[in-house]
């Protein structure tokens, strides 16, 4: 049986009064691509952080190519590969610059440099563009740079925090397309957290976290298959009384999501004509979707991942807040 490469055990990290990771615990297997997937402020980066030695847990354990993460930090750091959600690069200095001095942080014998930096930078489709500093990079040019500099030195595992967050929808398409490629031409796991839905969808397994704990763990497929009903959205003259009236006449739990009456039916499309004879609010728009990983998160924590942010920037502003009075 193939031992895991990450191994999460009953993981907890305080930050004062605040519980930012409470009791959680997984495993990775070698090869995998493994999605955290949650709003922000859910526990993922702090998860990150542990498992890539920057922070220490308050409580249970982790293990990462089999090293403690607490007693064998040196050790796991050469094993990982890490791209942050901000940009750490050098801008005054080239490409192969910032990607020389990463070698020499970690030791990647000269010898093997000069192959090994043009491997991973036409991976990434950068290697005409060495010379140039990267402050004339683009921001899709920066991501892949970091990408390439966390595969320099060969790690077992990458991790990838947020990978294409403030990316515009076509850039986040490329970088994806450099992360599948990398994967089949080099032999990495790959762990990344993520709160857009499209991109969790290439992972071969995810985590749903909210709140600091995790809800649910399964492959994608699963996972929408264990809503099993369609996801229906409407708007009304009264989204008020339309809550009350599909409890009572039609027996469905409905909720305001992102301005719309939301509420989740079998067969979507065949109920939408009843509920037009039958609701007794004028509904002025309708949308049916088959189940999504978006349907996955509001069936497990009952919101979309997007009411879940907003509540988590209330929350933040709030322990600011409280903050500054007990100053």
């Amino acid at each position: 049986m193939t031992e895991p490469v990450i191994r999460v055990k009953d993981l907890v990290k305080r930050y004062g009064e605040v519980e930012a990771v409470r009791g959680i615990g997984f495993e990775v297997t070698p090869g995998e691509t493994f999605g955290f997937l949650g709003p922000n402020g859910a526990g993922k980066s702090t998860t990150i952080k542990i498992l890539c030695t920057l922070a220490e847990p308050t409580g249970g354990s982790a293990t990462v190519g089999g090293h403690d993460v607490v007693r064998q930090r040196d050790t796991v750091r050469r094993n990982i590969g890490l791209v942050f959600q901000d940009t750490t690069l050098d801008s005054y200095l080239t490409g192969e610059q910032n990607l020389r001095f990463h070698a020499d942080l970690y030791g990647v014998p000269r010898a093997q440099l000069a192959h090994r930096m043009r491997q991973v930078l036409e991976m990434v489709g950068l290697w005409d563009r060495r010379g140039a500093e990267v402050a004339t990079y683009s921001g899709g040019m920066k991501r892949r740079l970091e990408i390439a500099r966390g595969l320099l030195h060969a790690p077992r595992v990458l991790f990838l925090d947020e990978p294409t967050v403030g990316l515009d929808p076509q850039t986040r398409s490329s970088i994806w397309e450099y992360i599948n490629g990398l994967k089949r031409q080099e032999d990495i796991t790959i762990f990344l957290t993520t709160h857009y839905m499209d991109e969790a969808e290439n992972c071969d397994r995810i985590a749903i976290i909210d709140h600091g704990k995790i809800v649910a763990i399964d492959t994608p497929e699963n996972l929408k298959a264990s809503v099993g009903t369609d996801r229906v959205q409407i708007s009304t003259a009264d989204d008020g009384a339309a809550i009350v009236e599909l409890k009572q006449a039609f027996g469905l739990d409905a909720a305001v999501h992102e301005g719309m009456v939301t509420f989740n039916v079998e067969a979507g499309e065949q109920f939408v004509p009843r509920l037009f004879a039958e609701l007794s609010q004028q509904i002025r728009s309708v949308s049916v979707a088959r189940p999504s990983l978006d349907d996955v998160f509001m069936s497990y924590t009952g919101k979309t991942i997007r009411d879940a942010e907003a509540t988590a920037g209330d929350r933040n502003r709030a322990h600011v807040m409280a903050f500054r009075r007990g100053r």
